[in-house]
């Protein structure tokens, strides 16, 4: 079972448990859009080869999520997308989809792993 580490100063916190990775051309194009929910301790993670802009769009995501690039494991950038009309944009080789508020801690520069 994967999960997803946050690392920070010293200091470890898993943002999830429940992990799913995003690898086929359908997984990656249908991403969130038409689930009813998205429970706490879920992740959504997509993998990219090399670290090209990557854009994420909220069009029939019925709920907010908070979204995380990474390059090299090390936190590009971190967004909130608002339901249905969100969209965000960073260079990343790989982009973390987590319920709205679980990487609040989470800042750019940081360390975040898929274990």
């Amino acid at each position: 079972m994967s999960r997803v580490v946050h690392r920070h100063d010293g200091d470890q916190r898993t943002l999830a448990t429940d992990v799913s990775v995003a690898d086929s051309l359908l997984s990656r194009a249908r991403g969130l859009m038409f689930r009813r929910s998205f429970p706490a301790g879920s992740a959504l993670v997509f993998r990219f080869d090399g670290g090209a802009p990557r854009a994420l769009h909220m069009v029939g995501v019925p709920f907010d999520i908070d979204a995380i690039w990474l390059r090299g494991g090390r936190v590009e950038r971190v967004a909130r997308l608002s339901a249905w009309t969100g969209l965000g944009r960073a260079p990343a080789d790989t982009v973390i989809e987590l319920p709205a508020g679980a990487a609040a801690a989470v800042s750019e520069g940081d360390v975040v792993r898929i274990e």
